[in-house]
C-alpha cells in the first residue's frame, strides 16, 4: 500500500501552505524532493532565447555606436560581448534572464484561486506585466521561507 492511500486525500492538502502579503493570502504548495530537484536542475540555465534577448537588448545602442564608442574609456566592443568598465554585458544578461527563471519558478508554486487554472503554463512576462520587480522579489522571498523556514521561525511554533 502506497503512503498516499494511507492518507486518502488528506496527503495533498499538508503540501499547501500560506502566507498573508499586503492583506491579501497567498497559498503554496510545497513541492516533493524530487520537484524541488527538478525545479534546481531549471534554475540552471536561463529560459530558452531570454539570455540572447536581453544582451541584444543591453548591447544595441553599444554596437549602433561601435566607432563613436572606440574613444571612450572602460568601453570596449569585442567580437562576443561588450565590456563596461570592466564587466560582461554577456554575464550580466545572463544574470537578469537567470534572476526572471528564479522569480517564474517561485511563481509556480503558488497556488491559484481560479480553478483549473495550470500556474505551468505562467510566464516571467506575465508576472512582470502584473508585479513591480521590488514586489516580485518580495514575494519570491516570502514564497521561499513559506516552503523551507529556517529553525529560528519553526523553533517558536
Amino acid at each position: 500500500m502506497k503512503l498516499d492511500k494511507a492518507f486518502g486525500s488528506l496527503g495533498g492538502s499538508f503540501r499547501i501552505r500560506s502566507f498573508e502579503m499586503n492583506g491579501h493570502t497567498f497559498k503554496v504548495k510545497v513541492p516533493l524532493t524530487s520537484e524541488m530537484e527538478a525545479m534546481q536542475e531549471r534554475l540552471k540555465k536561463p529560459a530558452p532565447d531570454a539570455e540572447k534577448k536581453h544582451y541584444d537588448d543591453l548591447t544595441k545602442t553599444f554596437l549602433e555606436n561601435k566607432e563613436a564608442l572606440k574613444e571612450m574609456e572602460g568601453i570596449e566592443v569585442k567580437k562576443d560581448d561588450v565590456i563596461v568598465e570592466g564587466r560582461s554585458l554577456k554575464e550580466l544578461a545572463k544574470q537578469k534572464a537567470l534572476a526572471e527563471r528564479r522569480i517564474e519558478e517561485m511563481f509556480k508554486l503558488l497556488v491559484p484561486e481560479e480553478e483549473g487554472f495550470d500556474m505551468a503554463t505562467i510566464t516571467y512576462e506575465m508576472i512582470d506585466e502584473m508585479f513591480p520587480f521590488s514586489i516580485q522579489i518580495e514575494l519570491m522571498e516570502a514564497i521561499s521561507k513559506t516552503i523551507s523556514p529556517d529553525y529560528k521561525d519553526r523553533r517558536g511554533k
